[in-house]
């Protein structure tokens, strides 16, 4: 009992750096998967092997756990009441971000065990581009509300990151409808995702 009052008493669970790690983590957490997913991308285009715990995988994962503590600790400021407003509304949209990712990146697992390598348009990667969109619209929201402190370094960037993600699912999608001419201008960038369609 008094392992548990002190912990909650610790400066780890107090709101105002469990607010701070949670929009840390969710701007950082998007960009490298992102990152890693370019990655990915770029292996795919090398004919480079595909397996689940491929090191790009890997860093996709990495930054889907980043995702996932900043939703574990947001729903604890959400159960503690600690948070109101559009700072209690970006932490749920970090939350439901996280749960996209990870259920989409199961989803992922599930597609390559039954079609191998799939392309940019398929039905698990798509979700989890709107989990990205979610989380980092959140980690804006969250970081508006702490614009008085020292976080405010990371605005322009969760700016950024959620208006990449928000074009980059736009794309995909609109992709997914106008493929056959969109295709023909990057059929050799994105030819997995061309020819699943």
């Amino acid at each position: 009992m008094k392992l548990i009052q002190k912990l909650s008493n610790s400066v780890i669970t107090k709101s105002s750096t469990l607010v701070s790690l949670v929009s840390v983590l969710a701007v950082v957490g998007p960009i490298v998967i992102v990152s890693a997913g370019f990655w990915d991308a770029i292996s795919h285009l090398q004919k480079e092997p595909e397996f689940f715990w491929s090191p790009s995988h890997m860093v996709v994962y990495f930054g889907v756990s980043m995702t996932g503590c900043a939703a574990i600790m947001g729903t604890i400021l959400v159960i503690r009441k600690s948070v109101r407003g559009s700072l209690k509304t970006g932490i749920k949209l970090v939350i439901v971000g996280s749960m996209f990712q990870i259920v989409s990146g199961f989803g992922d697992s599930l597609s390559h065990d039954v079609y191998g390598i799939d392309g940019l348009i398929s039905w698990s990667h798509q979700p989890l581009e709107l989990g990205l969109v979610l989380a980092s619209l959140g980690a804006v929201l969250i970081l508006k509300n702490r614009e008085h402190t020292r976080l405010k370094i990371l605005l322009p960037f969760s700016i950024i990151a959620f208006l990449f993600f928000t074009t980059w699912l736009i794309f995909n999608l609109v992709l997914t409808f106008g493929h056959t001419i969109q295709c023909i201008q990057i059929y050799e960038i994105f030819s997995s995702g061309c020819s699943i369609l």
